[in-house]
């Protein structure tokens, strides 16, 4: 029996190290009340936008079973929505387990991962989508037995969903676009950009790119090439290599966070970091380290952890039929050298120790 519990001892904490399930809840501060803006009506993302605090429940009523799909954990984005879903998950005191695809073009696998999660018994579904409309069929068939779908980070068009955790990504790039132009405004010397909105077809990436050129558009700024791509490094890293070469003359490189820490490498490489300056459109610990550093000039954050947090808090508000927000997210603000030692880091990033965490128990 000593034996015995020595064996399982030592497999609960090796699955610790690996991060397989979350260790006990420790201590943390509230993460609440927070800038939030409410869509009016929901799922219309040119509605109108409410500004309130998001405050979450105290606790669930019961350990519900939480399902949470990701396109996948390749990069420190998705590790702090994960972050948000297993801590929020550890504090209201409900199940998870989340399942990943290992990338952008695994739209099947992220199918079957969420039909086998749904099958081992989830009360709810929280997902973040490889694809703006490839999972609608899906959406309908969990609905129709009567378990809530939330959508979370990248957006899906099915009115079938009970709620959305997410902003407009089309803001993201917007906003990214307006930091351009506003150095490089109308009159101005124009500059050239190069443009990596991230993987074609995904919901996020086409509002992404919609609100970067739109925006752009206003300023002295031509886009001389747009490269998309799934955000794996490496792949980024061929895409930037290849611009860099059709392009020697370019300004800007503006993308994805894997982009923009390929692209400080790519640059290094080139002996061109003094004369190409990098902009990316979301936030990560590689986005956070460079600006820092100087390697990349801004970026806007969503604060992907609380996407993730609240996510949670609406599915359980909907298992209990309590009063919840349709259509939130976070408030978006840019990050740079002026702000970057005083912002909110725990609301947009993972804290360094924190290791990919699959269940919740």
């Amino acid at each position: 029996m000593k034996r015995h519990g020595r064996l399982v001892a030592g497999f609960v904490l090796l699955a610790l190290a690996v991060g397989l399930v979350a260790p006990a809840p420790a201590q943390e501060k509230p993460w609440w009340p927070f800038p939030v803006e409410d869509r009016d009506p929901p799922f219309n993302m040119e509605g109108k936008k409410v500004k309130k605090d998001y405050v979450p429940i105290d606790h669930a009523a019961k350990k519900w079973n939480m399902c949470v799909s990701f396109p996948h954990m390749k990069d420190a984005y998705w590790i702090a929505v994960d972050y948000g879903v297993v801590s929020e998950s550890r504090r209201l005191g409900v199940k998870m387990q989340l399942v990943e695809a290992g990338g952008y073009t695994n739209l099947a696998k992220q199918v079957s991962q969420i039909e086998d999660c749904v099958a081992q018994g989830a009360n709810a579904v929280i997902i973040g989508a490889i694809s703006e409309t490839g999972l609608n069929k899906l959406i309908d068939e969990i609905t129709g037995k009567g378990i809530p779908v939330i959508d979370v980070i990248n957006g899906v068009n099915s009115p079938k969903l009970a709620a959305k955790s997410l902003v407009s990504f089309a803001e993201m790039g917007y906003q990214a676009g307006e930091y351009l132009v506003k150095k490089h405004p109308k009159g101005s010397k124009p500059v050239k950009v190069a443009w990596f909105p991230g993987p074609p077809g995904a919901g996020w990436v086409v509002a992404g790119n919609k609100g970067f050129t739109d925006s752009v558009a206003r300023g002295a700024i031509e886009v001389v090439s747009t490269k998309y791509g799934d955000t794996g490094k490496e792949i980024q890293l061929k895409l930037v290599e290849d611009v860099l070469q059709a392009y020697p003359n370019i300004d800007y490189i503006v993308g994805t966070s894997p982009t923009t820490e390929a692209a400080a490498q790519a640059l290094r490489d080139a002996g061109k970091s003094d004369k190409i300056k990098v902009l990316a459109y979301y936030f990560t610990p590689g986005v956070y380290q460079d600006i820092k550093r100087g390697a990349v000039l801004a970026a806007p954050t969503d604060s992907a952890v609380i996407q993730g947090r609240i996510a949670i808090d609406q599915a359980v508000r909907i298992l209990e039929n309590k009063p919840y927000t349709k259509h939130t997210g976070p408030a978006i603000y840019v990050i740079d050298k002026s702000n970057i030692n005083s912002f909110h880091y725990e609301s947009s990033l993972a804290p360094p120790d924190f290791k990919p965490t699959f269940r919740v128990d």
